[in-house]
């Protein structure tokens, strides 16, 4: 439900709106961001946690899995779809990079064209390089997982404090 309400603030269905400008678009998710209900912990940990999942190789589940973790940690799910959104363009740099930390933390010397690289090719490749894209995505992700708690923490805690300023004058 929360979801939806989300999603349907200022009369708009979609998150992202065809016909009007980058920029309009861009404060329109910011004042639905701002106005997302809840504890700040609880918002920023949706956000850290749809980050973090972003850079581990679960493409097509990303949103399912961030919205599960949230479950599970108890941050908001709303945040967390819009954590695995912010962060679904950096993909292809967190699944290089993952690939790449975990082959050399695991030791493999597994080579591969990352020029042609594709989702089938990936899955025929075994589960070598999935288990070494794990492992690097679940480091990999931890760093931008908690800078995008602390931030969106820090965020939501002035956003806080500023409506009950304004609420006490």
């Amino acid at each position: 439900m929360i979801v939806f309400n989300f999603m349907k603030e200022n009369n708009s269905n979609k998150i992202w709106q065809w016909g009007i400008s980058h920029k309009e678009n861009i404060r329109q998710i910011i004042t639905r961001f701002k106005q997302l209900q809840g504890d700040p912990h609880n918002i920023a940990m949706g956000m850290g946690l749809g980050i973090f999942v972003c850079a581990t190789p679960t493409f097509p589940f990303q949103t399912f899995l961030a919205i599960a973790l949230a479950f599970i940690f108890r941050g908001s799910k709303a945040a967390a779809i819009i954590g695995s959104w912010l962060a679904a363009p950096a993909i292809p740099f967190f699944y290089i990079g993952s690939y790449k930390l975990g082959t050399f933390i695991l030791g493999y010397s597994i080579s591969i064209a990352l020029d042609s690289l594709s989702i089938s090719k990936l899955i025929n490749m075994g589960w070598s390089v999935a288990f070494a894209m794990i492992t690097g995505g679940i480091i990999i992700g931890l760093f931008p997982g908690i800078a995008g708690y602390l931030i969106t923490y820090n965020v939501f805690k002035k956003i806080r404090s500023r409506m009950s300023q304004s609420e006490q004058t």
